[in-house]
């Protein structure tokens, strides 16, 4: 199972996980008692984790597209077909607040 560190305006959220099943976002308990800003309006602040068969479009969202995507599975020998190894490829350090990192 492989997983990532989410973290928004570089402060640790919570975590990604990939299972048997397909993907699951917790934030982190800290995250929650803080009453901290969610990572996504698609993903509201809860105690529970988030379940699902496919990539949260929101993770999706952050992989780049076209010529970047392109140059990336290219040069790093990367499946274009596995959305979570490219999000942890690509998505260290994005444009936007939210970003993943390994988990160690």
């Amino acid at each position: 199972m492989r997983s990532l560190l989410v973290y928004y305006q570089d402060r640790d959220a919570g975590i990604l996980e990939e299972t048997g099943e397909g993907y699951r976002f917790s934030y982190s308990d800290a995250w929650v008692e803080a009453g901290e800003t969610p990572v996504s309006l698609t993903l509201p602040l809860r105690r529970e984790p988030w379940d699902s068969r496919t990539l949260f479009a929101f993770f999706d969202g952050l992989i780049p597209e076209g010529w970047l995507l392109e140059l990336g599975t290219r040069n790093w020998k990367l499946d274009p077909k596995d959305r979570f190894g490219l999000l942890s490829a690509f998505c260290r350090d994005t444009v936007g607040a939210v970003g993943v990192g390994p988990r160690e």
